[in-house]
């Protein structure tokens, strides 16, 4: 007996979870549940000024995920604007999806911190399901990085530590994320790490809901028990985290591939290069903990973010020694009057003067790729982005 593959045709064997040829996950026969819910209408195409279940009114388009599109609305009730999720009919077929999504934002919403996004709850409309959310104003790490290529190691650093706060917290309740990953993370117009999408989180209290042997995250960002589909816990959250940093500072993931099957073997299979070979500026200690992080046996890795939060922490302080202590070698110094000229410089932030006052990330990304570039100068001290910033 084989499996059809739903996206490619090709015919796989009734064991394989996998397609061979495209790489997307394969679901049989066995697997389908005797009880779905029909969808009675398809994802609504939501244009601005448009009302949603009665309550919601579009103001813009945020962006398209795997799980549906995000919009910017203003709740008409609460008086207020939101962000809400529509989710595609696909994934909500099921009613046991329903379920857990419901259960599982239960759980998330309890959770408050400056750096999560809070949660609201789900709703249905018509036979759309939506999630809604607080609205974070800014840009996620995705395509800053998108922009940057590569951050600082202070701005990484800085970054990180926010990121951590934040789940130290949502452990600390139980809840892991299961979904960590660059595009879940916003930073806002005050340069604050904000995490988002808890929606499909499980609480480490009992099993949950979310079968055995399912797949759930980004192939990219995800740890190996959770590409074997195994029982995970917070320390899938904590390799998560560790490719995130890794891409921070070297502008690349640890393991690239065309499918996400080839991707996944290599999570499970390959060890990541030391990201100090594509950034010669990163120190060792920061290079320990990322490789720490991405650690294969689980048992081997962190084994709590609290753990991480300390390291990151020693790491800032003393980078903010080293910029406050002169180096004990005499720098090269030009004298004009009584006034020295050191070799060192600081790049200021840059102040948006468009009309919308909407650009201030542009206005970050420049300051960070001036920083970036001058930062490969032999022999010039640049100040780390938070130093000058302040």
């Amino acid at each position: 007996m084989s499996t059809q593959c739903p996206k490619c045709n090709s015919e796989n064997t009734d064991t394989a979870r996998f397609c061979s040829d495209c790489g997307i996950q394969l679901i049989s026969q066995k697997d389908i549940p005797a009880q779905t819910r029909t969808i009675e209408t398809p994802v609504q195409e939501l244009t601005r000024g448009t009302t949603f279940a009665n309550r919601y009114e579009i103001i813009e388009e945020l962006g398209t995920g795997g799980m549906g599109k995000v919009y910017r609305v203003e709740d008409m009730k609460a008086k207020e604007e939101i962000a809400l999720k529509l989710i595609k009919p696909e994934i909500v077929a099921d009613i046991k999806t329903i379920d857990r999504f419901r259960n599982e934002l239960t759980t998330a919403r309890k959770i408050r911190h400056k750096n999560i996004c809070g949660m609201y709850h789900l709703g249905e409309d018509k036979g759309s399901y939506y999630i809604t959310m607080e609205y974070v104003p800014g840009e996620d790490l995705k395509s800053f990085l998108r922009r940057s290529k590569k951050l600082t190691v202070e701005t990484t650093v800085s970054i990180g530590i926010q990121i951590c706060d934040g789940l130290s917290e949502a452990h600390r309740m139980g809840v892991i994320h299961r979904d960590l990953k660059p595009s879940n993370i916003m930073i806002d117009r005050e340069g604050n790490a904000r995490i988002m999408d808890f929606g499909i989180a499980r609480s480490l209290k009992g099993k949950g809901i979310t079968g055995p042997g399912v797949m759930i995250g980004t192939p990219e960002y995800m740890s190996p028990e959770q590409v074997e589909g195994k029982e995970i816990d917070q320390r899938t959250d904590i390799y998560s985290f560790g490719v995130i940093i890794y891409e921070m500072v070297t502008g690349r993931v640890p393991f690239e591939g065309d499918t996400a099957l080839t991707i996944a073997v290599r999570q499970k299979t390959e060890e990541p290069k030391d990201p100090r070979e594509f950034n010669t500026q990163l120190s060792e200690d920061l290079s320990r903990v990322i490789l720490k992080c991405l650690e294969k046996d689980k048992g081997k890795r962190y084994q709590s973010i609290d753990q991480i939060l300390d390291e990151l922490s020693e790491i800032e302080r003393s980078i903010t020694t080293t910029e406050r202590i002169l180096p004990k070698k005499e720098p090269e110094i030009t004298k004009t009057g009584d006034i020295e000229w050191k070799d060192s410089i600081a790049v200021l932030p840059f102040v948006d003067l468009s009309a919308q006052k909407d650009q201030e990330y542009f206005c970050d990304g420049m300051a960070e790729e001036l920083i970036n570039a001058l930062s490969k100068i032999e022999k010039l001290h640049v100040a780390s982005r938070t130093s000058s910033f302040q």
